[in-house]
């Protein structure tokens, strides 16, 4: 007879529970763990590296992740720019594509591609019909968006002469200049798996579009887009050979702009996240570098991380009420640097004796002594599970680095707290009794003496003005939190 789990009595029982129970046995992750994660993107790459498995679903995946990993071009720029005729979407896309040194894809690149048999039906099924079909557009985005330039950072040398060569990488990517052009074209795309980080729709009234298509010019020998009023070029050379475009007549330019409208409300919810829509009606210069400015931004992370924040300011900038709403709203443990001191003496703590001397003369405390009571508070289990909100240190650039040397780094949102000595600051600090006038100054002296050093060791600070209401500082804090900072491409 063969005996169950349950046979063997209340002690096997309670054996094969307290097996199966994580609770009873909490694992402890060490803070170095999930630094690293955040610090080299661990989520990020293994999730895009999941979504090209799935989306290609090679027979052998572990050779498909080695090249994917060799290519490093999850952050390679993938723009998509859409909008009606004469908003100005290809100038646009011309400037982006050789600021960020991409590569720029229109219907008309895409059909003057030599040594290609798609492309040469494309062109006398264009010349034709003037349109090229869904499918034979898709399968030249396929065919150009697999070639080296458009799917791998590239690394090209520079330099003056050979002793003095230098190497650097280059994001290569694509931009899609207006395309998809329905909504059929956009599933498609994305059933393929080319799936744009950005998109941008330039939006303007159409009596302005109209208007602006009529002095529409182009230069056939570079292809770049003029206009008779709003951007002639000075030199009489481009002058002389520019063209007016084929179907630039009122007209025309209405009906393309009915069948653009019929088309793009059905386009726009297959990209709801990615989407931004910047006004045409505006200097080109201003509508480029919008578009620049959103390009260069990096969406949300749905990277779980762990909040470890830093609130530098003078004395009475309001440190203690931020961190304290901050801990409040995303249960952060809040710890400020002199309570903790205070706590120690009081709980008749191990550095109690060490830091009480230097209380009684009302002297400061050394480094090395303040280090150790912050290091056991942020190695606890609370602290390294909930994140932290660190105010009252460091206060110099030395302080920053012992805290650093030692792996207590505040993550990807540091925040530095750094509002103007006012008037109105000067009152409130003034209203605590054990404070006299010169202890303030001499305080706010030496705090700004050392910011400069403080801001620049932090390199990715926000800088805000605390001289504010409360929540209004709050509210700015919180978004720098909340919104994930850029990721530095070497």
């Amino acid at each position: 007879m063969t005996r169950g789990p349950s046979d063997s009595g209340p002690q096997g029982a309670a054996a094969l529970r307290g097996s199966m129970d994580a609770t009873t046995a909490p694992h402890r992750i060490p803070p170095q763990m999930p630094q690293y994660g955040e610090a080299n993107h661990i989520f990020e790459l293994m999730q895009n590296m999941l979504e090209q498995l799935l989306i290609h679903q090679p027979k052998d995946p572990i050779p498909f992740m080695i090249d994917h990993l060799q290519r490093d071009n999850d952050y390679v720029p993938k723009i998509v720019i859409l909008g009606p005729p004469a908003s100005g979407k290809t100038t646009i896309a011309m400037w982006l594509a050789k600021h960020l040194s991409t590569n720029l894809l229109s219907v008309e690149s895409l059909i003057a591609k030599e040594y290609s048999p798609l492309a040469a039906d494309a062109r006398m099924h264009y010349q034709k019909f003037k349109m090229v079909p869904d499918m034979l557009l898709i399968r030249l985005m396929q065919e150009r968006l697999k070639e080296e330039d458009c799917v791998r950072r590239t690394l090209f040398s520079y330099g003056l002469s050979q002793s003095t060569e230098q190497s650097s990488l280059c994001d290569t990517g694509w931009i899609l200049d207006g395309i998809p052009e329905t909504r059929e074209q956009a599933l498609t795309i994305q059933t393929l798996g080319i799936s744009p980080r950005h998109v941008i729709v330039l939006s303007a009234p159409d009596t302005i579009l109209i208007e602006r298509n009529l002095g529409k010019r182009i230069d056939p020998q570079t292809g770049e887009i003029y206009h008779t009023t709003f951007d002639w070029p000075p030199e009489s050379e481009i002058q002389n050979r520019l063209m007016v475009p084929a179907g630039i007549f009122e007209g025309e330019t209405a009906r393309k702009l009915l069948e653009y409208h019929r088309n793009i409300v059905r386009i726009l919810p297959s990209y709801p996240k990615i989407l931004k829509v910047i006004s045409a009606d505006q200097p080109c210069v201003d509508v480029f570098y919008q578009a620049l400015t959103y390009v260069q931004t990096s969406h949300r992370s749905n990277a779980p991380f762990t909040p470890r924040v830093l609130l530098c300011g003078p004395v009475g900038s309001g440190k203690s009420l931020q961190a304290a709403l901050l801990a409040q709203k995303y249960g952060l443990i809040n710890v400020c640097c002199g309570q903790l001191l205070k706590e120690a003496v009081a709980d008749k703590s191990k550095y109690s004796d060490l830091i009480q001397p230097f209380f009684e003369k009302e002297i400061a405390v050394p480094d090395n002594i303040i280090m150790k009571v912050l290091k056991q508070r942020l190695d606890q289990q609370d602290c390294v599970e909930r994140g932290w909100v660190l105010h009252g240190f460091p206060r110099d650039l030395d302080q920053a680095h012992l805290m650093d040397n030692l792996g207590y780094k505040p993550n990807r949102y540091h925040l530095m707290y750094k509002p103007p000595p006012t008037i109105e600051v000067q009152t409130r600090l003034l209203q605590n009794p054990k404070d006299s006038e010169e202890q303030i100054k001499l305080k706010m002296d030496l705090f700004y003496r050392n910011s400069a050093e403080l801001e620049q060791f932090y390199g990715d600070a926000i800088t805000l003005n605390g001289d504010q209401d409360p929540y209004t500082v709050f509210e700015y804090i919180e978004s720098g939190i909340i919104n994930r900072l850029p990721k530095k491409v070497p």
